[in-house]
């Protein structure tokens, strides 16, 4: 059955890619909520979608076939029926507690189209939008309501990090429950896509939003048909993995094993994709601070179909050319190894690259140290200006859902 999804390599060539335009949720972020809504800065808008065009243009320059995560949310709403599920869904998880305010947002969204309401729904409510539906007594209420907070519903600035809520592994589909309230939000959109839109709707599903411990796609990297591999990180959890490995060994078609990497559990080595991505077929990018001595569980299923684990010591370097059947490996560190330009480039992604074809990637062109060090491994780099985009914590792999690869 035709999934809309093949994505079995990290370095496969790249057919087909899930971006979001930044859109108003990035002028809905306030110094005073930074913390709340995950953010270290706030991006100016115009910019940030002159870059993120940029990157759209990049990728269709080498025969990506680009599509937006609004479009996709769209064109799930298959009928009304669809279409109120989806509102209502939305509601239930907006932390809107008080019915006065519920029904003013459901007047609200409900009268917009179809795009409208998605885009709306991303970029959050303030307040004052509520104000001409409710009548000359609501700017009372609403300014007394929760402390003068301005927002009836928070803004997902997160969401041109398209990487996170959902992954591809296969010809199926992780959709995440987030470690935060603030991003858990975003996996909605991600369910009624795979629910309901016509090319996506029959992908079988390896974990789903309604699990109890949390799974981030910054954390799961495809390193062959056969190997996957995870990270134990800030906010991927153990459990979580473990009902990963389950569903994809057992049911996918070609994997056969699961790595789990324990990687430290920090901002700045967020998910397992910061510090470490697959760049060829024998190369990849590191943060230097994991080219010591790293933990990796192996996940496999035995003769029976029971799990069995046993964790492995070691190199970087050693583990990989193991378990990927390697005679060697290159590992390319973020900043050339320099303690102060790792740090730099680290903090805007220096090893977070998109892979779009085996030794071929994209990167922010600020990260010009760790560029240098992969064109002279070989590596052909393609950059993108990054100013903007960066100030959100996360590179072009963060910022790209492969929904097709060709076999690597």
């Amino acid at each position: 059955m035709e999934t809309g999804i093949h994505n079995t390599s990290e370095i496969g060539r790249l057919k087909k890619v899930m971006l979001h335009r930044p859109g108003a949720e990035l002028e809905n972020l306030m110094p005073e909520y930074l913390e709340r809504l995950l953010f270290d800065d706030i991006p100016y808008l115009r910019e940030a979608q002159r870059e993120h065009d940029a990157f759209a243009d990049c990728l269709r320059s080498q025969g990506v076939e680009v599509v937006y995560l609004t479009d996709l949310v769209v064109e799930s709403l298959t009928s009304p029926e669809v279409r109120q599920d989806l509102l209502r869904q939305f509601l239930n998880e907006s932390g809107v507690t008080d019915d006065r305010t519920r029904g003013l947002l459901a007047d609200y969204l409900g009268d917009l189209p179809d795009k409208e309401l998605v885009s709306t729904m991303m970029a959050g409510v303030r307040k004052e939008q509520l104000r001409s539906v409710g009548g000359g007594k609501l700017g009372d209420y609403l300014s007394a309501a929760e402390d003068g907070y301005p927002f009836a519903v928070d803004p997902m600035p997160n969401l041109y990090f398209t990487r996170d809520p959902f992954a591809t592994i296969g010809t199926g589909v992780s959709i995440h429950k987030m470690h935060t309230a603030t991003r858990n939000r975003e996996t909605l959109f991600g369910k009624f896509i795979f629910e309901h839109h016509p090319d996506y709707r029959n992908a079988p599903r390896w974990y789903d939003r309604g699990e109890t411990s949390s799974l981030e796609g910054g954390d799961i990297l495809v390193l062959s048909p056969q190997v996957l591999a995870v990270g134990i990180s800030q906010r991927t959890h153990e459990d979580s993995i473990d009902q990963l490995a389950e569903t994809v060994l057992s049911q996918s078609k070609t994997f056969r094993k699961l790595l789990a990497f324990n990687i430290p559990k920090t901002r700045s080595f967020m998910h397992l994709d910061t510090v470490f991505t697959m760049v060829d077929r024998d190369k990849f990018t590191v943060h230097p601070n994991i080219l010591g001595q790293i933990t990796v569980f192996v996940m496999e299923l035995d003769e029976n179909r029971r799990m069995k684990i046993h964790q492995e010591d070691g190199r970087l370097e050693d583990i990989l050319k193991e378990h990927l059947n390697l005679d060697r490996v290159t590992l390319i560190p973020c900043g050339q190894g320099s303690e102060i330009d790792a740090a730099r480039e680290q903090w805007s992604d220096g090893s977070n690259t998109l892979a779009i074809g085996p030794g071929e990637v994209v990167v922010y062109s600020r990260n010009y140290v760790t560029n240098r060090s992969l064109e002279e491994a070989g590596i052909k780099i393609r950059t993108i200006p990054s100013a903007e985009l960066s100030r959100g914590r996360g590179g072009p792999r963060c910022m790209s859902m492969p929904l097709w690869r060709e076999d690597p």
